[in-house]
């Protein structure tokens, strides 16, 4: 989670707010990141217990969240409250089978979905420039 604060925040007008239920990160009021609180539709299959520790990030279009869904390493999920909406979750603990630079590309493909184009489009430029 420290490594998720790290990169999401690095993220250009990129907030953070924590209230009792979740955490978000935001750009521009939007959230692109979520910590979701127990709900009924997220539970682990070998004990049935309501999931606490599930992270939403929102995708591109379905298309993506598709593709996002099919890695063979079971790390995202989808319930049916996310049917039609593009966004994926993964458990926290999952977290740890993603190397630094998987993280920061789920990271900022969610923070591009939300930010404004112009703060997107200078963000993409300074990216390829240091590239």
């Amino acid at each position: 989670m420290a490594d998720l604060d790290e990169l999401a925040l690095g993220l250009p007008q990129a907030t953070k707010e924590v209230s009792e239920d979740d955490r978000s990160y935001l750009v521009h009021g939007k959230r692109f990141c979520l910590q979701r609180s127990r709900r009924p539709d997220a539970i682990d299959p070998e004990t049935g217990e309501r999931l606490d520790d599930v992270l939403m990030f929102r995708v591109e279009d379905l298309d993506v969240k598709e593709l996002i869904l099919a890695d063979e390493r079971s790390i995202y999920f989808s319930t049916p409250h996310f049917n039609g909406y593009p966004a994926v979750l993964a458990g926290i603990p999952d977290l740890a089978k993603l190397d630094r630079e998987e993280l920061f590309d789920l990271i900022a493909e969610a923070w591009l979905t939300r930010a404004q184009r112009r703060v997107a489009k200078a963000w993409l430029a300074e990216q390829q420039s240091a590239d």
